[in-house]
């Protein structure tokens, strides 16, 4: 099991990120949030789950220990795969997934893309005693840049699946939201997403 890689980010691609290791290349499938908070050149340490397949050995990368067990913890659900796990991750911050569960709280995981609201009640009732505590909201990741996030945000809904137009529509509807400081990256994805979902 690789439980994290440590490195020099050396490309960033629009669903995951190369980290030389040992003079060893390692693509980590990342969520946009998770790819926002990396720069190419720059050293980052990404908590990782390796998905084993008889075709493939797949590396999923995480901004902290926090995202990667929530990760494992819905892998443990039927019919939930890597995918659907990143996706929900990409969506929600971990704390709001969890409240989620234990509150039974369908329209939240329903606002993730590919999940639907019989598999968002097979989730709730697999996973809402396997938890343990839910704390409170949190702030989002300030350590986060923020330069050109317009592009981040429209690269992390294209990864989610959207058109272009879609994308450049949430780009826009975001910014038209922010009054002072800009936010950091993940928390105006997760609101383009939001306004997205409510479109379909």
């Amino acid at each position: 099991m690789i439980a994290s890689v440590r490195g020099v980010v050396t490309a960033i691609l629009h669903d995951s990120a190369v980290v030389e290791v040992g003079g060893v290349g390692m693509r980590v499938l990342c969520t946009p949030g998770t790819l926002a908070g990396l720069r190419t050149g720059a050293e980052a340490r990404l908590a990782t789950t390796l998905i084993v397949r008889e075709d493939s050995l797949t590396l999923f990368g995480f901004a902290d220990e926090d995202e990667k067990q929530l990760f494992e913890l819905l892998l443990t659900a039927n019919g939930v795969g890597p995918r659907i796990a990143q996706a929900v991750l990409a969506v929600h911050q971990p704390d709001v997934v969890r409240r989620a569960l234990a509150g039974g709280e369908v329209a939240v995981l329903t606002a993730v893309p590919g999940i639907g609201k019989r598999g968002a009640e097979k989730m709730i009732v697999e996973l809402k005693d396997k938890i343990g505590p839910v704390g409170l909201a949190g702030p989002g990741s300030s350590g986060l840049l923020n330069g050109a996030w317009q592009e981040q945000v429209r690269q992390g809904v294209l990864a989610l699946g959207w058109t272009a137009s879609q994308a450049d529509q949430a780009v826009a509807a975001v910014a038209e939201t922010i009054d002072g400081e800009t936010p950091p990256v993940p928390v105006l994805l997760r609101q383009a997403i939001r306004l997205l979902g409510k479109t379909r």
